[in-house]
């Protein structure tokens, strides 16, 4: 054992959060993906995005537990707490968006829906890998990587946006016109979110390379 491990006993740790934390995002994203494509109940699945939301939050939690207790840091504490308020928030909006569905009465889910839906869960897939990259910064491409292909996947979220809202305001029902674009609204920035998560991720790259 080196002298950085013995003095910091509890450096991994930090890291295994942040993996179950992004783990959890994409485990959201997917039972948002099978709301969406009916896979199951989805006021059940629901309560299952719910419950990870919560899971979620009681991960960050044990974060800031260790940033407060831990004298010395792998990472930067600020680079720490900014990893963790971005992933959490990721999971915050998908949680968002699968509430806004029910509680708005949505009965048919419509392909802009499953094409936002696809398009937060492959960016999640792109976050867990990332997020194991921080561990040691030996593949910053693998990490590069990550970050292009989410930033692609939010430009396609930005047009698909764009796209369904014009759409929008061609139809003659307003009340759908304003629950749909809510909906679309949240389902968007949760892939913003996810890109904040990959720039987050960068800095701490370019800083530790």
């Amino acid at each position: 054992m080196g002298i950085k491990e013995w003095l910091i006993p509890q450096d991994k740790v930090f890291f295994e959060l942040f993996e179950q934390l992004a783990g959890t995002v994409v485990e959201a994203a997917d039972k948002l993906e099978q709301m969406i494509s009916k896979k199951a109940d989805p006021a059940t699945i629901y309560k299952e995005i719910k419950g990870l939301e919560h899971k979620g939050d009681s991960i960050t939690h044990q974060i800031y537990e260790h940033l407060n207790r831990t004298f010395i840091t792998p990472l930067d504490p600020l680079e720490i707490s900014r990893l963790a308020s971005a992933l959490d928030d990721v999971l915050d909006y998908i949680d968002d968006s699968a509430e806004k569905l029910l509680i708005y009465g949505v009965k048919e889910y419509d392909k802009t829906m499953e094409e936002f839906a696809r398009i937060i869960k492959l960016s999640a897939v792109q976050l867990e890998i990332a997020v194991k990259e921080i561990r040691s910064f030996k593949n910053n491409s693998a990490l590069e990587s990550c970050s292009i292909e989410v930033n692609r996947l939010e430009n396609m979220a930005d047009d698909l946006l764009s796209h369904s809202i014009q759409k929008l305001f061609a139809m003659d029902d307003p009340m759908t016109t304003i629950k749909l674009k809510d909906i679309y609204e949240c389902m968007e920035i949760a892939t913003d979110k996810c890109e904040d998560v990959v720039n987050v991720l960068s800095d701490i790259s370019i800083r530790h390379s």
